[in-house]
């Protein structure tokens, strides 16, 4: 659950900190008091969009930061995700979340006392929180909403075979293009294949190894200077190791070594410092040893004979026109043939792979088909008892004749899907399955069965939408519930049975609900309200939590517009008791 939540600098919010209880949590105030903000404000903490046209100019910066503690499996899946990203809950087991905007627009987001993507914020909300608005009833009228509402509905098999339906279209609708592609563009692509062969026949005939463009003009170098190189090697060879003319009597390097070492080694029991000396004119002693038969090895590889020198100018003149063809060096020659030979499986236009293709295509199909139906089936199967538990939540929030069916119907052929055989009847499929649902509702007994967005006014589309959350809730789902004004357009009886069912869903979810209904908030566990400011130069809004005598008066001014009427008081009492004693039951 969310513990608290701190928003500063957010629209008309300055600075003001929100401490939520584990029930029901109700949102009041005027209009225009920055209610909206809140929900703002937690959308940002959650990853979503920000707006920098709401943030304040003054400090010039919107801070959400939130205090989150988490219950199993959502403290399994969370906790994991952030202790590997670098994220540490705080000391008493809570996590930590904030998200700062500047006027700029630039974004940051910080998670477990860790700098993180914001997406790592949108993560952790899609597991503990789900915010519903006035903006979701109208996304419940689209079709491909109510599919996705029946299939989340339908649970985890249903998924699965959603998932395996995905595969399998995406396998066919992949093959079918490579298949459409290659019978299309035949004659463009047999004239590349010739081409692409005959530069392959080109680079194989010369047969390039990588890197020998380079060794080949190490080799000519070499070959071209090799008396000079000769020269210096025997020289230096010589002053190392001694080699020299016997008539010579200019000491080497060794004996002038081995001479030094051995007068300081005589002297160093008078002083050990020379002796340290000694050991290491014997390390020299050894390196110009190694060096010595190094220079014996590079003389003995020495070659001077002009026809290797001629082989070498011929073969880098092969690998010459093979770079001005094909790539910038031999290294990039290579990959032009890899990529060639790649590219010429590709173009392949022979009948025997058509008909292959052709083959792999009808059993993709098949099976596609095949996967439908029985993602159909599901759907249908599941579409029942969808219906009938948001019936029953319609009758008690005062729909008791209210009635929902979900219809689940073949999507027509003919349109911007491709089309397919399934259960014998022909029909457009997408990754999604070959279905439309619709959700109808029959208001009253004898009322037609009317899709949602033609037979549901403005307040029956809110107690539907809260009555699919409420069975939502039943079957899982995040921890903490935000309804954004979902009442709208309700009242009378109707609002007192929204509030009883709220109340109901608190018990087991954390449930966050901005209203203008008493009705409703009379149901809280706690009670804030959100007041504006208009003292000082600029306006600005805070949040406090009523109670008692105090929220007696916001729910009479929700009433009646009079906090100190006694009668509007008296009515906020008597509704207070009422949703007090439904508590209870």
């Amino acid at each position: 659950m969310l513990e608290e939540l701190r928003i500063t600098g957010l629209g008309v919010i300055e600075d003001t900190t929100l401490s939520l209880t584990a029930g029901m949590n109700v949102i009041t105030g005027e209009t225009g008091a920055g209610k909206t903000m809140v929900v703002t404000g937690l959308g940002l903490l959650f990853g979503g969009r920000a707006d920098a046209g709401r943030v304040r100019s003054d400090p010039g910066r919107a801070v959400v930061e939130g205090r989150l503690r988490l219950a199993e499996p959502a403290a399994t899946t969370v906790g994991t995700r952030v202790s590997d990203a670098g994220g540490e809950p705080d000391e008493d087991g809570s996590l930590l979340l904030s998200r700062t905007v500047t006027v700029e627009g630039r974004s940051r987001a910080h998670v477990g006392g860790r700098s993180m993507p914001v997406s790592m914020l949108g993560e952790i909300g899609e597991q503990v929180l789900a915010v519903h608005g006035q903006s979701d009833q109208l996304r419940l009228l689209r079709p491909a909403e109510q599919r996705a509402a029946l299939d989340r509905f339908a649970g985890g098999e249903h998924e699965k075979l959603l998932a395996a339906l995905r595969e399998a279209y995406t396998g066919w609708r992949r093959v079918s293009d490579d298949l459409a592609d290659r019978r299309r563009n035949a004659r463009e692509r047999s004239q590349e294949a010739d081409l692409l062969r005959l530069g392959l026949d080109e680079i194989t005939r010369a047969d390039p190894q990588p890197g020998e463009d380079a060794d080949l003009k190490a080799e000519a170098q070499r070959l071209e200077h090799a008396e000079g190189l000769r020269t210096a090697a025997q020289t230096a060879q010589q002053c190392l190791a001694g080699d020299a003319d016997p008539t010579d009597e200019t000491p080497d390097v060794t004996t002038l070594l081995g001479l030094a070492r051995r007068t300081l080694e005589a002297q160093s029991g008078v002083d050990p410092a020379l002796g340290e000396l000694s050991a290491r004119l014997e390390e020299a002693a050894t390196l110009v040893g190694d060096v010595s038969a190094e220079l014996s090895g590079y003389l003995a590889s020495l070659d001077a004979d002009p026809a290797r020198l001629q082989t070498v100018y011929e073969r880098r003149a092969v690998l010459r026109g093979l770079t001005r063809k094909y790539a910038d060096d031999v290294d990039g020659v290579v990959e032009w043939a890899e990529r060639a030979r790649a590219r010429l499986s590709e173009l392949d236009t022979s009948d025997d792979l058509l008909e292959e293709l052709e083959r792999e295509r009808q059993r993709l199909a098949d099976e596609v088909a095949e996967m439908a139906a029985r993602v159909t089936a599901s759907r249908r199967e599941a579409a029942g008892r969808f219906a009938d538990q948001v019936t029953v939540e319609l009758a008690g929030l005062a729909m008791p004749h209210a009635r929902i069916e979900v219809a689940v119907l073949p999507r027509p052929a003919g349109r911007s899907d491709p089309t397919l055989r399934v259960d014998g009847i022909e029909v457009g499929v997408s990754a999604d399955g070959a279905d439309e649902v619709e959700l109808r509702l029959l208001a009253h007994p004898g009322a037609p069965a009317l899709p949602l967005q033609r037979g549901a006014s403005g307040g029956e589309l809110s107690r539907v939408m809260l009555a699919i959350e409420v069975v939502f809730a039943g079957s899982g789902g995040p921890p903490t519930l935000v309804f954004d004004e979902v009442d709208a357009g309700v009242g009378g009886q109707a609002a007192v049975e929204i509030g009883r069912r709220l109340s109901r869903l608190a018990r087991t979810h954390q449930v966050l609900v901005v209203t203008h209904l008493p009705q409703v908030a009379a149901f809280a566990d706690r009670h804030l309200v959100v007041a504006k400011d208009t003292g000082g130069a600029v306006t600005t809004s805070g949040v406090r939590v009523v109670e008692d005598t105090e929220r007696a008066r916001e729910l009479a001014r929700m009433l009646a517009g009079l906090p100190d009427s006694d009668l509007g008081i008296a009515h906020a009492e008597e509704l207070l008791a009422v949703a007090a004693r439904e508590r209870r039951l």
